[in-house]
């Protein structure tokens, strides 16, 4: 794996807050890598700085905080293409399981977007079901037709942000899957 600072230049280790990959030019005692260096000084100045006349005080803010969530976009493109496509077409993302040279977090993204499919589809049969009980037709017949819209959005949303690197987060998948792989394996 090539530096994130340095293209061609082999990595020896990568960043301890950001994970990014570091050759050994770029690694300090501290094991970060230079832009959370520079985050960290930044940080530390703006928390020594004192309130300039007719500054507006920081009541009720928050100081910013940084994320300590791998980022995938170390991965390469054609990685992220594939766990992204793994939203709208599930046989890609049992393609993607055999990907190794994924992070964990994107492998996370993987099981992420089949846990998704299979519960729409889980929904979606559970629906189908109800259409033969008498008093719930209309419901489940209303819930089935609204089903594939919303896992067609759900799903190329999903796949645009795992494509671009960032964090998703669906409301209960995430968490069921948070408690069965954590970020930190």
């Amino acid at each position: 794996m090539d530096c994130y600072f340095h293209s061609n230049v082999p990595s020896v280790s990568s960043c301890i807050d950001c994970r990014k990959p570091i050759c050994a030019t770029c690694r300090m005692d501290d094991g970060m890598c230079p832009s959370c260096r520079l985050a960290a000084k930044i940080d530390a100045a703006a928390a020594t700085q004192k309130p300039l006349p007719g500054q507006v005080p920081n009541y009720g803010r928050e100081p910013r905080v940084r994320s300590t969530a791998v980022a995938t976009m170390n991965d390469s493109v054609e990685s992220r293409a594939i766990a992204a496509l793994g939203y709208p077409l599930p046989p890609l993302a049992l393609l993607a399981l055999l990907d190794r040279k994924q992070s964990p977090a994107l492998r996370r993204q993987v099981y992420q977007s089949l846990a998704f499919t299979g519960g729409m589809a889980a929904f979606g049969f559970i629906c189908s079901m109800m259409l033969g009980i008498p008093f719930l037709q209309i419901s489940a017949g209303i819930l089935l037709a609204i089903l594939f819209p919303v896992w067609l959005v759900g799903s190329i949303v999903y796949g645009i942000k795992t494509y671009n690197g960032e964090d998703v987060r669906i409301p209960i998948i995430t968490d069921w899957i948070d408690e069965r792989m954590p970020l930190g394996q």
